[in-house]
């Protein structure tokens, strides 16, 4: 209880957001040791640059049995300063034709969705981004997209129409396409 006279000081931090950061930081340096040490099969990961930790670069290695197959499909992960509690941003580098991902290589799957109510309606709080994901959660979900492509919530409507009505027709031409442009720029 206050008596008269009494002074209260409310000390504010300006290190709150430094120590999200710090958070962060600590937790990707973690996952991409644990990445390195036990290599994920269908990925690699490691830095764009070696002083930036929120900074990633992959590659999916196109997933057996599908059109993607033998492709290598370059992607940038942006995490941001408050991860885990916000998901990062996905964008493939190399080009890739498919339902789930924009022309202009922003993936779009549930898992990337910022936390709680999808205000479609679309998708379940559990479907979105939950802070006990990984890299390695986000890039297993990336690698059964690729595999199993949601054509009801599509980034890329041209492909997802291609996908749904001619799957291996004019789909699998401009995937095979892509797959062989993906092998060529790897080995530049």
């Amino acid at each position: 209880m206050l008596e008269a006279g009494q002074v209260v000081v409310y000390i504010v931090s300006s290190t709150y957001p430094h120590k999200m950061t710090d958070q962060s930081s600590l937790l990707l340096r973690k996952q991409l040791a644990e990445l390195n040490k036990n290599p994920v099969e269908g990925f690699s990961a490691g830095l764009i640059d070696d002083d930036d930790i929120h900074q990633w670069e992959v590659v999916v290695i196109g997933p057996q049995d599908t059109l993607f197959e033998g492709g290598f499909f370059k992607a940038y992960l942006t995490f941001p300063h408050d991860y885990p509690h916000r998901p990062p941003k996905m964008k493939f580098i190399t080009e890739i034709w498919h339902p789930n991902v924009a022309k202009n290589g922003d993936v779009c799957i549930s898992i990337l969705h910022e936390p709680g109510e999808d205000k479609f309606g679309y998708e379940k709080p559990e479907e979105r981004w939950l802070p006990i994901h990984t890299v390695e959660t986000i890039m297993i979900s990336v690698i059964s997209m690729l595999a199993d492509p949601n054509g009801d919530s599509p980034a890329n409507v041209d492909a997802a129409k291609e996908w749904r009505e001619d799957p291996c027709g004019e789909f699998k031409r401009k995937v095979a396409r892509c797959v062989r442009k993906s092998q060529e720029m790897a080995f530049d």
